[in-house]
């Protein structure tokens, strides 16, 4: 059982960061989205911004912070059975080295063949702990340890939008072109973040996707297409 009760840290006058000092998993997913929602009712005045991490939860008060009664507010929460109401989503992956450019320098180091690369990336159906650096840049957790990689020394410039990459022990979708340092292995032709939607991501927190590899003329067929919810 995960602890209900985080530790807190004043990261500045204005900066509250919840910390959980235990491994990642989907028990401390939920407790997350649940306190996530709590906080959200009943501090939504004094918030700024709320985020999370893997292990925490900031908070970016509008003011300094001070005696909101927060602190005794988590010491007061009572434990819920918490049952995610999530989605599932079918990502389109082309895994041709024209997109996943650093696809060939991986499946190499590890030592295995490409197709056995795209087959242990494509197989699990990973869960969406987060959401940043980007707006839409989904942290999944369930990467198979074979395809762990440390982040690149040197980042890229310019990753192309919709690169789908690993960095560490995580996969991610770029949903927009951005510098990076981690390593592109494909790309979806599914448009991941749209500002002029709402919302503008069309997964959350705590969803589950699963990458679908296809070919180079199937990706051309499905850059207007929506991703696929398969529950």
């Amino acid at each position: 059982m995960v602890a209900l009760i985080p530790s807190i840290r004043t990261i500045s006058p204005r900066l509250t960061e919840l910390f959980w000092d235990v491994p990642v998993s989907d028990e401390l997913l939920e407790m997350k989205i649940y306190i996530l929602s709590e906080i959200s009712k009943n501090f939504a005045p004094s918030i700024e911004d709320i985020r999370s991490g893997f292990k925490t939860i900031s908070i970016q008060w509008k003011e300094r912070y001070g005696n909101f009664g927060f602190e005794e507010f988590l010491a007061n929460l009572s434990l819920k059975p918490t049952s995610l109401d999530t989605k599932t989503w079918e990502i389109p992956v082309c895994y041709d080295l024209e997109f996943g450019f650093d696809l060939d320098r991986l499946a190499k180091l590890k030592p295995i063949t490409i197709e056995e690369f795209i087959h242990l990336h494509s197989s699990p159906t990973y869960r969406i702990h987060f959401i940043g650096f980007l707006p839409g840049f989904p942290y999944l957790s369930g990467l198979d340890p074979k395809l762990t990689t440390p982040r690149k020394s040197q980042p890229d410039r310019a990753i192309p939008s919709g690169s789908v990459a690993i960095g560490g022990n995580q996969t991610g979708i770029y949903p927009q072109q951005s510098p990076g340092g981690w390593h592109v292995i494909g790309r979806t032709p599914i448009r991941v973040f749209n500002s002029k939607a709402s919302p503008p991501v069309f997964f959350e927190m705590g969803d589950q996707i699963k990458f679908k590899p296809i070919s180079k003329e199937e990706f051309e067929g499905l850059k207007n297409f929506n991703p696929l919810q398969l529950s």
